[in-house]
């Protein structure tokens, strides 16, 4: 990026720029676009007074002076103008923080429609609009005149490109979803060229998609790739947002995860890597899913950096409490949320799901914190203008939409709240399948009393009808949950097993960062053990408690989500908020031990028996009876001795083991669009769960089946090849009505035997 002389003048002489001499031809179309031999610019800024377009070069800074339009719309065409060009804008008006007026033209300003960006922010003092000291202590009344072009990101104008989308369309009921890191998941693969580890490209490279296929996902879901800032007081500190959950530019994708050839070549470039990355994964038959951040930027509380936004309409833009002086309402605890009330801000979230999803070709995308997105006049509503206007969009309602369902403000926890199409991420199944398999037993072996019973993860395996058994029109099914153990914010799996209390030294933030539920269980030892250390022989109770972990989530109804590198023990050595790590801390690490290539063979196998036997994915709520000409019913639960759970049974904490038989003869969801099968095809096999969250062994009368049962996987099994090795007969095929003894902390899944 190239400096600039710094603007030391006040704002008396620094004056408005020359007008354009004619408006753009489509004054509604926010941003810079390139038309006619020259570009148009459109961006809303009600309270300014001038607004200049800044034309940036290695020789300087050219200005032109925008059109005032009707409701705050600024515009010009400026020919001989084209793609590639870096610009910014300086916003001339009143600068009164008290009324939320922050217009300063020393500050250069990100179009929020920006589609490229270049160069890096630079923490200076400079990029903040009020003059501060270097202890980062300032005074919000006194504007600071000095120019940020030398320190700060800019736009560059890039050309319109719709390539042909081909949407792999992968039914929810097959979904499979994979959360990374588009640098963390590749930095170290094998396989991956060096100059594309780490990249878009790498992500799209044979060997990723190669490992993600015959691991079994069929949907990847990115954290956030829009272009960021991160917080100042991460720059103080020589660290990064690796995360990304900061956003600068809603339509511009980040540059540092590009190749190094990429951007050298430029910002279109960039866009092309991407746009190429999400054709590979198409061809591959793997949808693209964004994690966007629409309830807040990287601008932070009222004294943090002028960037964009708080500089072109602040009190539009932002989330207001209604005092006096001005004051934002953060219920996203980042010190600043945009209004989901106002016009401007539901437009420039609907354009920007429109361009990744028209120009880029993604599948859908997941809402963080998106109860801010759904809150006026403070509270939650499911049929907010932005949401309705989402669900009824030609181009975005089909696509997979997924909200994270809470912000940090006032009844911010609304998992089960939203209406369809959206799908949610279930918490209350994270929490639940931890406390079953880790908490609870940890407090049993501390001795610490009774445990929670088995109605809350009996209602977790079956899709969770308390919060999804209705929505719009009746229930929405369990399709509408998505479930998971681990995401990327909190312990990984192998961590879950290793730790009690968070490590987080590494972010400098003196342990206050990071969640302390973590219901986690180190199973007797904090931190990594060897199988030559004293205490070894806690590491197969782990191994089997990360394989009880992972069988549950993908036996469950609902749509199941992992974690990238879950499937191979990564460790983040119990930091449980790594988002500000690019370090091998937080990237996936493919140095594949024994066991770790164990549990990679065991994901797999779990993952393609999920996707061979319908009766482990059900589209719709069980009713407890019979479907049809079905003689069993279609969801039944059982105790130890063989017999169906009474109510005492339910409410009874003592009880720790729990058969869970689905009926394979279910017919399919005539709203899922599939059909019955074929008559000649062979009827699908029941299925049988039995988990062992006691800390005893326990004999078990396995529930009563049609031909009798078939073990297919056991979770004392290191490897699901132990399968074929097994000698006995009895248990591989147990007799009806036979006892079969189950080990402590353990699960098993039968499938119902064929006869000859």
């Amino acid at each position: 990026m190239g400096d600039w002389p710094a603007m030391t003048a006040s704002p008396q002489t620094v004056r408005p720029a020359a007008r354009a001499a004619r408006g753009a031809s489509l004054p509604h179309r926010f941003g810079a676009h390139v038309v006619d031999g020259g570009i148009d610019v459109v961006v809303a800024a009600p309270h300014a007074e001038a607004v200049d377009l800044c034309l940036l070069g290695d020789d300087g800074e050219r200005r032109v002076g925008l059109r005032r339009r009707a409701f705050g719309v600024w515009d010009a065409h400026v020919p001989g103008v084209g793609a590639g060009q870096r610009y910014g804008l300086r916003v001339h008006g009143p600068w009164d923080p008290a009324a939320g007026l922050f217009h300063n033209p020393a500050k250069l300003l990100l179009d929020p429609y920006a589609r490229g960006v270049v160069g890096d922010l630079r923490l200076s003092p400079e990029i903040f609009g009020h003059v501060t000291e270097a202890d980062g202590a300032g005074d919000l009344a006194l504007p600071d005149h000095r120019d940020s072009a030398p320190f700060v990101r800019h736009g560059v104008v890039v050309p319109s490109h719709r390539p042909p989308v081909r949407r792999p369309r992968v039914p929810w009921s097959e979904t499979v979803v994979y959360e990374a890191h588009v640098r963390g998941l590749t930095l170290d693969l094998p396989g991956v060229p060096e100059h594309l580890r780490g990249t878009y490209a790498g992500l799209a490279h044979p060997a990723t998609i190669e490992h993600l296929r015959r691991l079994g996902v069929t949907t990847l879901e990115l954290l956030p790739i829009h272009a960021i800032a991160s917080e100042t007081a991460l720059l103080e500190r020589g660290l990064v947002n690796y995360w990304g959950y900061s956003t600068l530019a809603f339509f511009a994708p980040e540059p540092r995860y590009a190749t190094t050839a990429a951007r050298s070549a430029g910002p279109a470039a960039v866009l092309a890597e991407v746009t190429g990355m999400v054709s590979l994964l198409h061809d591959a038959g793997i949808e693209v899913l964004l994690d966007v951040v629409y309830n807040h930027t990287c601008e932070q509380g009222l004294d943090g950096p002028l960037l964009s936004w708080r500089g072109l309409d602040n009190t539009g833009y932002y989330l207001h409490d209604g005092s006096s002086p001005a004051r934002y309402a953060d219920v996203t605890g980042t010190g600043n949320s945009l209004d989901f009330r106002r016009q401007r801000v539901v437009q420039l979230a609907l354009d920007s799901l429109r361009y990744w999803a028209e120009e880029v070709g993604v599948d859908g995308f997941r809402f963080d914190l998106a109860v801010t997105l759904g809150r006026r006049a403070g509270a939650f509503e499911p049929d907010h203008p932005f949401l309705v206007a989402l669900a009824s969009d030609p181009t975005l309602g089909g696509l997979k939409l997924v909200a994270e369902p809470w912000d940090v403000g006032p009844s911010g926890w609304r998992t089960g709240a939203f209406l369809p199409p959206m799908r949610e991420w279930n918490d209350r199944f994270r929490d639940a399948t931890r406390r079953f398999w880790l908490a609870d037993p940890r407090t049993a072996a501390a001795g610490d009393g009774a445990t929670h019973d088995l109605r809350d993860l009996a209602t977790r395996l079956s899709g969770s009808a308390d919060l999804f058994g209705h929505g719009g029109g009746g229930s929405r099914g369990p399709l509408a949950s998505v479930n998971y153990v681990t995401a990327h914010d909190g312990f990984t799996l192998a961590d879950l097993v290793a730790y009690d209390h968070k490590h987080n030294e590494a972010n400098g933030e003196g342990g206050r960062d990071g969640s302390d539920h973590n219901l986690s269980w180190n199973h007797g030892i904090e931190g990594p053990v060897r199988d030559e250390d004293p205490g070894g022989e806690i590491l197969p109770l782990r191994r089997r408690s990360i394989r009880n972990l992972l069988a549950t989530l993908l036996v469950s109804a609902g749509v199941p989500m992992l974690t990238a590198g879950d499937e191979v023990g990564r460790t983040q050595r119990g930091n449980n908020n790594a988002y500000c790590q690019d370090s091998e801390l937080s990237w996936v690490s493919w140095e594949i031990s024994e066991w770790r290539s164990d549990l990679l063979a065991t994901s797999q196998y779990l993952l393609a028996l999920r996707r061979e036997h319908a009766a482990l994915r059900p589209v719709r709520f069980a009713r407890g009876r019979p479907r049809r000409d079905d003689t069993l019913d279609d969801l039944a639960w059982f105790g130890s001795d063989g017999t169906a759970l009474d109510h005492d049974a339910w409410h009874d904490p003592a009880r720790r083991l729990l058969q869970m038989r689905r009926s394979g003869r279910s017919l399919p969801d005539p709203l899922s669009g599939a059909e019955p099968a074929e008559p000649a095809a062979p009827a699908p096999r029941d299925v049988l769960v039995v988990l062992n969250g006691a800390l005893e062994q326990d004999d078990v009368v396995l529930a009563p089946a049609r031909t009798g049962w078939e073990l297919v996987w056991d979770s004392t099994w290191e490897h699901p090849g132990e399968l074929a090795t097994s000698a006995i007969n009895g248990v591989l095929h147990p007799a009806d009505g036979s006892i079969v003894p189950l080990d402590a902390l353990s699960m098993r899944i039968y499938l119902e035997r064929r006869t000859p």
